[in-house]
């Protein structure tokens, strides 16, 4: 397979997880504000998916309907959404010989979706809930439709690397910064409802609840969002299937493990055997601080590996 194919796949796949996080974040984190006694900052959201002084975000921490025209509609940001979507497409349309009709159909789908002037009235007038569930509708479709779609070949293996690299990014990213906001408010360490929005924006509320009886404690939320097997959202489930994915390309593409394999597989034995229970939070910081630097390691090293040509 060319690199810039095995590029664009990558990519492509890793924008729209990249999206579904983000979309996720902004809806519960929306209907938070609404419920908030008092001013409710998006800070913290804006810091995960646009860096910690992004442009064009200046005066908008307390204003919700601001901080979604600028995460959903604005082009000026290049992390809103119809931004990064517009990227999908042109991933996607430049690599359509190998990908389904079906798979090119949905991105298509949801570049027009998001492209709508619809979307951008209903953000600043109507409901925004309506609109997020909408383009999450749209990532969910492009999920199921590859799975049910795509074969299991070199293309797949790309996908689903790209995929599940963002998905633990983010998920270290939101444990950072949520824990992070605990040094400067020491009262969210014991808030309940703080820890059950992280749980609800990354879709683990209800694992919890089956998995912990003792109620929400910030220990436990950390304990699943790193360790829990079951939770496809967690740092430990992502590098396993990086592992998986990464060893059958290894076999399917002929691929030179280089660094890479090392890179991977000492990462996720490091997750694996931590032993987080009872961290301070200095040492926490340090802990998530190492994990998020070895995937962004890892994410280079594959950049070097296999796109170095594109």
């Amino acid at each position: 397979m060319l690199s810039r194919v095995a590029e664009s796949l990558y990519w492509m796949s890793r924008y729209v997880e990249r999206t579904d996080g983000m979309l996720r974040m902004l809806k519960i984190n929306y209907a938070a504000s609404q419920d908030a006694v008092s001013e409710f900052s998006w800070s913290p959201v804006i810091r995960i998916f646009c860096g910690p002084e992004p442009e064009g975000a200046e005066g908008i921490e307390f204003n919700s309907r601001a901080v979604l025209q600028f995460m959903v509609t604005d082009k000026s940001n290049p992390n809103s959404i119809i931004n990064i979507i517009t990227q999908v497409r042109e991933n996607a349309r430049s690599v359509q010989d190998h990908i389904t009709k079906d798979v090119w159909q949905c991105l298509n789908e949801y570049y027009h979706t998001v492209k709508d002037p619809k979307m951008k009235a209903m953000l600043k007038k109507d409901d925004p809930i309506s609109v997020l569930d909408i383009l999450i509708k749209q990532g969910t479709l492009f999920y199921g439709t590859t799975e049910v779609t795509m074969p299991r070949n070199e293309c797949s293996s790309f996908m689903r690397i790209g995929k599940y690299l963002e998905r633990s990014i983010q998920s270290v990213d939101v444990l950072d910064i949520k824990f992070g906001s605990v040094d400067h408010n020491p009262d969210l360490l014991t808030n309940t409802s703080y820890w059950k929005h992280l749980l609800l924006s990354i879709g683990g509320y209800e694992l919890y609840l089956k998995t912990y009886r003792q109620g929400i404690e910030a220990e436990n939320v950390l304990e699943q969002v790193v360790l829990n097997n079951e939770f496809p959202r967690s740092v430990i489930y992502s590098m396993n299937q990086l592992t998986k994915y990464f060893d059958r390309l290894r076999v399917d593409g002929d691929i030179n493990p280089g660094d890479l394999g090392f890179l991977i597989g000492r990462l996720q034995s490091k997750v694996k055997y931590s032993s987080i229970k009872g961290l301070k939070q200095d040492d926490l910081h340090l802990f998530l601080a190492e994990i998020k630097s070895e995937l962004y390691g890892i994410g280079n090293a594959f950049n070097q590996t296999c796109f170095s040509l594109s």
